[in-house]
Parts: C-alpha cells; sequence; structure tokens
C-alpha cells in the first residue's frame, strides 16, 4: 500500500468516527441559556461589584503612590554616584505610575459605569411598569 493510499483511508476512518464537541459551562440559571430568553439584573450584585471598584479605587490613590519619593530619591542619589540602578529605579518608578493611573482609571470607569447601568435599568424597568398598567387600564375601556 502507498503513502498515499494508506494516508487517505486514515483520513477518511477519522472523519466517520471524529465528531465536533465545544467545551462549555452549563448555562447558568436565568442567563441566556437553556430557552430562558428573560433578562434579570441583579441591583445587589451590581451594587456590590460597583462598591468594591470605588473601594479598590480608594485603597490604590492612598497606597499606591506612598513610595514614590523614596523611589526617587533613591533613583537620583544612585545616578549621582555613577551606578546605572539610578535609572533603571526611575524607568521602573515612572511604568509604575503609569500603571497605577491606567488602574485608577479602570477602577473608576467600572465603578462610574456600574452605578449608571444600576440607575439606568431602574428608570427603565420603572417606565415598562408603567406602560404594562397603562396597557391594563386599556382593556377596560374596550
Amino acid at each position: 500500500m502507498s503513502f498515499e493510499q494508506e494516508w487517505a483511508s486514515v483520513r477518511s476512518t477519522s472523519t466517520s468516527t471524529v465528531s465536533t464537541r465545544l467545551n462549555q459551562l452549563a448555562p447558568e440559571p436565568g442567563g441566556g441559556g437553556g430557552g430562558n430568553a428573560d433578562l434579570s439584573v441583579d441591583q445587589d450584585k451590581l451594587g456590590a461589584i460597583g462598591s468594591a471598584a470605588y473601594a479598590l479605587h480608594g485603597r490604590l490613590l492612598k497606597d499606591g503612590d506612598h513610595a514614590r519619593t523614596s523611589t526617587t530619591e533613591a533613583a537620583t542619589d544612585m545616578s549621582g554616584h555613577g551606578f546605572r540602578t539610578g535609572s533603571a529605579m526611575s524607568t521602573v518608578q515612572e511604568r509604575w505610575d503609569s500603571q497605577l493611573r491606567t488602574l485608577l482609571d479602570a477602577c473608576a470607569n467600572i465603578s462610574n459605569h456600574l452605578d449608571y447601568s444600576a440607575a439606568s435599568h431602574a428608570e427603565e424597568e420603572a417606565d415598562i411598569q408603567a406602560a404594562l398598567a397603562a396597557s391594563r387600564i386599556n382593556e377596560y375601556f374596550k
């Protein structure tokens, strides 16, 4: 049997016995899986996540920058004495500042968006309830 014949045989056998299966988690109750089309928002969960993001922002703002002065002084002293470690420390401090600002922005963004989402959802829910109540009133006028 030639290589091409053997290869064709292996390919045909493998395609007939192999099926595709996607790995996934079981859908959570109330989610999009299982034919459940209802959208649910847990205000308590949104509030807890937003609160945690706000608290993390506060802690990072307070504690994330406490080593700036000593690191900058050490980098300046080392550079002044001809050590290359001084410029490396300066680079680390600059990178830390950049990453800290990015993380602070992300925490603020998460907190603000969750506050907005919770308020927006509550407003939309009230509008829907009012519309449903009005539609039920209209049923009595027919």
